[in-house]
């Protein structure tokens, strides 16, 4: 049976990113693209590289007939996702890949984003989209909020760690580099070539960055009392990748074997051999994410690896992971890509 699918915000890349992935679905097939800036054009204007897919051309989300509909795809900016997702049809099933569903709290969302939640209502429908952890909450949900990237890399590395109570939980640092494409396609000075080129820097540090939210809410919710990791994000100069370095206090083959076992059957996450760190070359386009676990030379710590393209996993991957598990076919379908290399 095939699926009808709509995606509100085609225009951007993780726009570009879930048409490039359900173009190789074997029953999921995209009725209509909404970009509102770019009304009116065909695909081809806003992605030459996807010229060659027979697709409809890109209109505004109140010209599309939503009772043909099966499952939207809502990749628009934060804040704009509640305020679309509210007034959409209520037997729509939704993946939402922005900020505006995934703090069950919404004086969190507040907190964390800096405006009043604008779908309170509809809160309490989403269901966190981390699919390896979620995955029979996914299976009957109508709205399922899709991971920040960052927090996804985060938390595929600490959660199993945080549960099987191998580390310390008040000793946990996290220092990950991020490629561009995390900040999004609108145009904007300090991510010009010239500006960003040739260099990397932190951001939003200290306490500022917005996924400590979801890190946070899900960290808490897993030890059952409140855990503050520190973190620091990186913007370097690649188009895709995460890298998420995590230190911890803990017995490295105590770490390596919890992460084992909370993986070993998973089809997208991967456990290097103890000792060996993961490159993001190796998962680049891909929806796979790989871990490295490496003893420190002071007794009792470690560190580990993870890696994941931002764009796939981090984001598109995972919404169509989710979708796959809401309409009932094969997790797995339209997504074992084999990763670029070079």
């Amino acid at each position: 049976m095939t699926t009808s699918i709509a995606i509100l915000g085609a225009s951007g890349y993780t726009g570009a990113e879930l048409i490039r992935l359900i173009a190789g679905h074997p029953t999921f097939e995209i009725k209509a693209l909404a970009a509102e800036r770019k009304a009116g054009q065909a695909l081809s204007e806003a992605f030459p590289h996807l010229r060659y897919l027979d697709l409809p051309n890109l209109v505004k989300i109140n010209e599309i007939d939503f009772s043909e509909i099966d499952l939207c795809f809502c990749a628009l900016p934060h804040k704009t996702s509640q305020e679309v997702i509210r007034d959409l049809p209520k037997g729509l099933r939704i993946v939402d890949l922005s900020a505006d569903f995934r703090l069950e709290d919404p004086a969190a969302y507040e907190q964390w984003y800096g405006n009043p939640h604008a779908a309170v209502e509809t809160q309490p429908e989403a269901v966190y989209g981390l699919t390896e952890f979620y995955r029979e909450d996914i299976k009957s949900a109508r709205l399922v909020a899709g991971t920040g990237c960052n927090a996804a890399t985060g938390q595929y590395m600490l959660r199993p760690l945080i549960s099987a109570g191998v580390i310390e939980l008040d000793d946990i640092i996290l220092d990950l580099k991020c490629a561009v494409t995390g900040a999004g396609r609108s145009l904007k000075e300090h991510l010009l070539h010239s500006e960003l080129s040739e260099g990397y820097h932190a951001y939003a540090t200290g306490s500022t960055h917005r996924h400590l939210g979801e890190f946070d809410q899900e960290f808490s919710k897993i030890a059952g009392r409140p855990v503050r990791i520190q973190f620091t994000p990186h913007l370097i100069p690649a188009n895709r990748g995460i890298l998420a370095t995590g230190y911890v206090s803990g017995d490295a083959h105590a770490v390596f074997d919890a992460l084992n076992a909370a993986y070993r059957s998973e089809p997208f996450v991967t456990v290097l051999p103890m000792g060996e760190t993961p490159n993001t070359h190796h998962v680049r386009g891909s929806n796979f994410c790989h871990i490295g676990v490496v003893p420190d030379r002071q007794p009792g710590r470690c560190l580990i690896v993870a890696v994941m393209d931002n764009l796939t996993k981090g984001s598109s991957g995972q919404a169509l992971q989710n979708a796959n598990l809401m309409m009932g076919v094969e997790e797995t379908a339209g997504l074992m890509v084999v990763p670029l290399f070079p």
